[in-house]
């Protein structure tokens, strides 16, 4: 992605954190023919599992896009963070323009089919565990009979993504006056947003 170097924020720690974070991914192939193809689906991340970690999820099997993974052409997945729009009246400066800050990171890398029924039962296992930690009375993977797991997972194709690159972006008005940053902040919370409210939180933490 276009990534000025104040918008950078690419260090493996500051984009997992993001990853964990918003795990609720955009899956990027394309087919043999080059056009694109988008799912959109929860990720898990193994940080231990390579020099920049592994990404693990799963699709539905009717869907056609685990077949372009035999392309060995990489896929991007997209995790984005809170975002907010910024109006100029919240501005110490002007003449200015609108725009708009965000949180994102973009991984890379080429994605392998997980065949094997007991890798497989560990992704959706360790899904499971991961959503529901926290919760009052969390549902139990392990309640399913072994025999209505094998039956379901049929039905999916799981994958992993062993990430060889990672881009992340932190565009929180990093270009503008402390001033300007002041006002922006101050604009957010006003508005009352949730995901504005989370923008300002970041921007007052970056200082």
């Amino acid at each position: 992605m276009y990534l000025p170097k104040h918008f950078d924020a690419s260090d493996a720690a500051r984009c997992h954190a993001l990853i964990r974070a918003e795990s609720f991914a955009t899956l990027i192939t394309v087919d043999e023919a080059g056009a694109p193809f988008a799912t959109h689906l929860p990720v898990l991340l193994d940080a231990e599992r390579g020099q920049l970690g592994t990404l693990l999820a799963h699709v539905a099997r009717p869907n056609p896009q685990w077949r372009h993974f035999a392309t060995g052409r990489p896929a991007l997945v997209v995790f984005q963070g809170p975002h907010a729009y910024v109006s100029p009246s919240w501005y110490a400066t002007h003449p200015s323009v609108p725009t708009w800050n965000y949180v994102a990171v973009h991984a890379y890398g080429v994605p392998r089919l997980l065949e094997e029924p007991a890798a497989v039962k560990a992704l959706l296992a360790r899904l499971v565990h991961t959503y529901e930690a926290g919760r009052p009375q969390p549902w139990v993977f392990e309640s399913l009979s072994p025999d209505y797991v094998d039956r379901m997972i049929q039905g999916i194709v799981a994958f992993d993504i062993p990430i060889e690159r990672l881009e992340g972006k932190t565009k929180l008005s990093q270009n503008r006056s402390a001033a300007d940053r002041v006002g922006v902040v101050a604009g957010l919370r006003a508005e009352g947003d949730g995901l504005g409210r989370a923008v300002a939180d970041l921007m007052a933490e970056a200082g």
